[in-house]
């Protein structure tokens, strides 16, 4: 019960802040672009949480380097693609479509009826949020943040792996070093860092700590305590976060159909919720 009382809120202020660094960092695109802007929140994470936990790399067994490396490779993907998604689309409309990589994995995790229900809900709120017969959508945008999403499941399995192998520190700053090493060469290919002012680094570091740094850490103490399927199904309460900051801080305004469609995933979320803590702890 403690465990569990700590884990659901770390995963609420995690989404919290990637959400709001998220609305930082669509700042930048227009001078760093997203690969860019991804590297340079991915590279000062990694050297932030390095500095801080100290990782003791030549302690860990060819099973702890092969769940790190994937999980690294996890977190680069699945924000170096959703920044290019959001590069087109608007952050609550990519986040919603990002989503689901964890709906999915919440379906295939399932074992009640109920949290089937739930996620058929989640389901329906992702696909009213698209605005499919408009003729306004960013298909390449959208196509980018399920991509997004795939990664994003990613992550969520081979964090939960991960965190049970090792410690939780050793293996958030270890990632965090993997995926800066995957992404670096993209950055260099770019050429977009080439443009780094002091103001943008520093604009960049806030985006670091916000986006990487501390929602990471939170999530591997959530990890640890919850089930993936309930981990996966919780962090539907992102597209809500992801359209309240995207409207606070970019002025990105949604209709009222994909406010609605957002309140079915958070209603997804809440339910499903509800009910893991009534039969779990």
């Amino acid at each position: 019960m403690k465990n569990k009382n700590i884990a659901v809120p770390a995963a609420l202020a995690s989404m919290i802040c990637v959400q709001g660094g998220a609305s930082l960092a669509k700042r930048l695109f227009p001078a760093l672009g997203a690969i860019g802007t991804s590297t340079l929140r991915i590279g000062l994470s990694a050297i932030i949480l390095f500095f801080i936990n100290r990782p003791k790399l030549g302690s860990f067994n060819k099973k702890q380097w092969l769940y790190c490396s994937i999980y690294g490779l996890g977190i680069a993907a699945m924000n170096l693609i959703f920044y290019m998604a959001i590069q087109r689309i608007p952050l609550g409309l990519g986040v919603t479509i990002e989503f689901v990589g964890p709906l999915f994995l919440a379906l295939v995790l399932s074992r009640k009826v109920l949290d089937l229900l739930w996620a058929l809900l989640a389901c329906t709120g992702i696909l009213l949020i698209v605005p499919w017969g408009t003729g306004e959508v960013d298909l390449l945008g959208v196509f980018l943040a399920f991509l997004a999403g795939v990664f994003w499941a990613v992550y969520i399995v081979m964090g939960g792996k991960v965190s049970k192998v090792m410690d939780s520190k050793d293996a958030v700053s270890t990632g965090m070093l993997i995926a800066a090493l995957f992404i670096i060469p993209f950055a260099i290919w770019d050429g977009q860092l080439l443009k780094i002012t002091p103001l943008l680094f520093l604009q960049g570091l806030g985006v670091a700590i916000l986006s990487s740094a501390l929602p990471f850490s939170l999530d591997m103490i959530a990890l640890k305590q919850l089930p993936a399927k309930t981990f996966s199904i919780l962090t539907s309460l992102q597209p809500a976060f992801a359209a309240l900051s995207g409207l606070l801080f970019l002025q990105e305004n949604l209709s009222f159909l994909q406010w609605i469609s957002i309140a079915c995933v958070v209603m997804a979320s809440v339910g499903t919720t509800l009910f893991n803590r009534r039969y779990e702890m």
